[in-house]
């Protein structure tokens, strides 16, 4: 049971809950219509329960709440609540910073400052399914405030459902993308031709880098070396992968372990061998 502290909106309440008298918001069709403060309820089986106590990467709980208008928590709470048929599990606290993006967002929408997100169809890529889930807020933003957003303004949801489901933040799901369409721009000037996102090779290639990323967020290593090896047999891919790992290490702040070249060669040279492949059978 709940003693409500304040009534937000008809859908939305923060309660403070009985047994151990820690203040929660509380979210479900009607559940604050006609509430006062002070009022005891019983929340169903339909409503969305979330802590204040926690704090995230934009700041406390409690204090964005009140500063958000209920709309947008409610917008943010359906997206959940649609990320969670494809996601089981999701951590909940990502509905305060996701609220705050959108309110931002359709801020800047309606003072026609939309921004470009270059890292769009890299997102779209690498966290498919994420992106996907985030689709929905076009069509809520268009029934709720007839707003409509861009696909770059998804790809930014795409991260906050990301960062609910995996043990990282928005912003370094940023440096993965950023990582891969590093590398990506640098081998396309290489082989002089665009690459195929929907390739295997790219999707290997995709995957290492955001595999490479998080080793170097957590400060693990590799066990065997391949960069000897890569070095005298495919230097053109080495020196790529180097030049890769050291802008990888410039922007997140961070040393990139050595033996992370060779492995990130051997992709790239997969990626080379399938483009130029690819540029020989075009050619028959």
């Amino acid at each position: 049971m709940y003693r409500i502290t304040k009534v937000l909106n008809h859908n939305t309440v923060l309660g403070i809950h009985t047994d151990d008298n820690q203040e929660y918001l509380i979210m479900g069709k009607g559940i604050g219509f006609g509430r006062k403060i002070t009022e005891r309820i019983e929340t169903r089986p339909t409503d969305k329960i979330y802590s204040l106590r926690e704090s995230t990467e934009r700041g406390n709980a409690k204090e964005l709440v009140s500063a958000i208008q209920p709309i947008y928590l409610e917008i943010a709470n359906e997206i959940l609540t649609n990320a969670e048929r494809t996601f089981n599990t999701l951590d909940k606290n990502v509905l305060f910073p996701m609220a705050d993006h959108l309110e931002f967002a359709v801020k800047r929408i309606r003072n026609h400052e939309q921004i470009s997100n270059p890292l769009t169809d890299d997102i779209r890529v690498l966290f498919h399914m994420e992106f996907k889930a985030a689709e929905c807020v076009r069509s809520i933003l268009q029934e709720k405030l007839g707003v409509t957003i861009t696909d770059d303004e998804i790809g930014y949801v795409a991260l906050h459902i990301h960062s609910s489901i995996q043990d990282e933040n928005v912003s370094q799901a940023m440096q993965m993308a950023q990582a891969v369409r590093e590398c990506i721009s640098l081998i396309e000037e290489m082989t002089e031709k665009t690459i195929d996102v929907q390739s295997l090779s790219y999707n290997r290639l995709m995957n290492h880098i955001r595999y490479m990323v998080a080793r170097t967020l957590n400060g693990e290593q590799l066990k065997i070396s391949m960069n000897e090896y890569m070095s005298i047999k495919f230097p053109r891919s080495f020196e790529t992968a180097s030049n890769i790992c050291n802008k990888i290490a410039r922007n997140m702040k961070r040393d990139v372990d050595e033996m992370e070249i060779g492995y990130l060669a051997i992709h790239i040279e997969r990626v080379l061998y399938d483009e130029l492949d690819s540029q020989r059978r075009e050619t028959i």
